[in-house]
């Protein structure tokens, strides 16, 4: 798997002060997307081991509230294979950290066990998953009102509560 950036002071994607992943590949392609570059699965750099540390080592200052997780599209098969283990890894050694995620996907039609985007490494995700954002970006909704969302559509959905 590839990703665009990496930032270790992201107070936009979240509450609180965040490390952002903006990982690569997405199939969306949504009209008005603010990032087009990350559709491609070969833009940026290959996540590694050492990447994991940078994160996990970026995320450990108490002022740190938590890890957001973005695309391209993290739910796309490719990038759930990489980012189930490192998600289960980043909970169990910084439990305390909140982890929020970003898709296109919609939780209830496309992630749960039977539908067109569920993968073997699917529930392993949401399960670390505290608060997804759902739902694909419609330029024709877009709103700048929304907290953390770009379109009235998109929900913010507290998975830790829910699952």
């Amino acid at each position: 798997m590839k990703y665009g950036a990496i930032k270790k002071f992201d107070v936009a994607d979240g509450e609180g002060v965040r490390v952002s992943l903006f990982v690569s590949g997405c199939r969306n392609c949504c009209k008005g997307c603010f990032q087009p570059q990350t559709w491609s699965f070969d833009f940026g750099e290959e996540f590694t081991y050492s990447t994991e540390n940078e994160i996990i080592e970026a995320l450990k200052p108490v002022h740190v509230q938590g890890f957001s997780l973005l695309g391209g599209e993290p739910f796309e098969e490719e990038n759930q294979a990489v980012l189930a283990p490192f998600l289960e890894r980043l909970k169990n050694e910084l439990p305390e950290k909140d982890i929020w995620c970003w898709t296109g996907y919609v939780y209830e039609k496309d992630l749960l066990d039977g539908c067109r985007k569920h993968t073997e490494f699917t529930d392993r995700m949401l399960n670390c998953i505290d608060v997804l954002v759902d739902g694909p970006f419609i330029q024709e909704e877009r709103n700048l009102m929304l907290q953390f969302r770009g379109s009235n559509n998109q929900r913010i959905l507290r998975l830790k509560d829910s699952r």
